[in-house]
């Protein structure tokens, strides 16, 4: 069976994966995308925007890791627009005309409205569904290939209390951000079922991967 993986979830020190007052011009809140620097000073990151160079190394090779095998993404409703997207129809999410899944996307939210296919392979259809069902969704649809799960940290959070994530790439990022939405919260000794490996990156960010005991890949 496909597997369930998170991809370079990015949190702070003390475990937040978002920052507090999200909007449309500030997407993380106060955190703004100091989450997300040393994804976006790879080379991966940089080709994804359409630049030249980059950085290589640890960073690099986890990055590119974000769509390898991957036949479609299950993302929370905060990640598809800031609060009160679903009251603008033609909010079509961040990314413009292109969005980078490149699959097809569910979005969990409780404010349906019809799929809405994009350039470049990415459909997005919104399902007001528990984790299981969503996850029974998104495997149908990704053809035998692994299901990633997107966040925000709440979503995330959900499908690990559920049991449900084989395999989680969280990158702790060297800020302390006070405030927003943790992602720990509530999931004591979730990390039994896991074998653990840590990665230091001379960027400063820290690599943990969590595999879950007995998953394949």
């Amino acid at each position: 069976m496909s597997l369930v993986r998170v991809q370079n979830f990015s949190i702070s020190l003390d475990g937040f994966g978002t920052g507090d007052g999200q909007s449309l011009d500030a997407p993380f809140g106060h955190a703004g995308e100091r989450l997300h620097e040393w994804m976006f000073a790879t080379r991966w990151g940089h080709e994804l925007l359409g630049r030249p160079g980059g950085t290589g190394g640890i960073d690099d090779a986890f990055a590119r890791l974000f769509s390898v095998g991957i036949g479609a993404e299950i993302m929370g409703s905060g990640k598809f627009g800031p609060p009160g997207w679903h009251s603008d129809p033609d909010w079509h999410g961040p990314w413009g005309p292109n969005p980078p899944f490149h699959t097809p996307v569910f979005v969990l939210t409780h404010h349906s409205r019809p799929s809405l296919e994009m350039d470049g392979g990415t459909t997005f259809h919104f399902l007001d569904a528990p984790p299981a069902e969503a996850l029974e969704a998104a495997r149908a649809a990704a053809g035998g290939l692994d299901v990633r799960i997107g966040g925000g940290p709440s979503m995330l959070r959900d499908f690990l209390a559920a049991g449900l994530v084989d395999h989680l790439h969280v990158v702790v990022v060297p800020i302390l951000l006070g405030r927003g939405v943790r992602l720990w919260d509530g999931l004591e000794d979730f990390d039994r079922n896991y074998t653990i490996e840590t990665m230091v990156s001379p960027t400063g960010v820290t690599h943990l991967t969590f595999t879950r005991t007995g998953a394949d890949g």
